[in-house]
């Protein structure tokens, strides 16, 4: 059963823009280690960056809560060797309002663009 769905899009520049501007306190307040550092090992990061913030914003959206209530931003790990389905990794206040429900997520990203969608359903289980 689908419990929730969210979708965003943002400018790749306004990630640039912020990276540039703030560098690793923006980095930190947003992304986990694993995700800076898979990012960053491009030349230009901003898609990457990008592309999981975008992801971050469906989850949060599908969730129901946004980046309130006390989720945020790094409690929401983008898991993705560009190889692979992109998976999703919670904590926090983000794992609560989770709990055992499964999020499906797809990215993508252009030069100038990057976006996500994504769909959080029951797990259900057969007895």
């Amino acid at each position: 059963m689908i419990i929730g769905v969210g979708i965003d899009i943002i400018e790749v520049t306004r990630i640039r823009r912020a990276y540039q501007k703030l560098g690793q306190r923006f980095l930190a307040g947003v992304f986990t280690d694993a995700e800076q550092k898979f990012s960053l090992k491009h030349a230009d990061p901003s898609q990457r960056l990008a592309a999981r913030w975008a992801a971050k914003e469906a989850v949060a959206k599908a969730l129901g809560t946004g980046f309130a209530h006390g989720v945020r931003p790094n409690q929401i790990e983008i898991i993705d060797n560009e190889h692979s389905r992109p998976t999703v990794n919670v904590t926090g206040m983000a794992a609560k309002y989770l709990g055992d429900m499964k999020v499906h997520l797809s990215i993508s990203h252009i030069k100038e663009y990057a976006t996500a969608v994504a769909v959080i359903e029951i797990v259900e289980t057969t007895d």
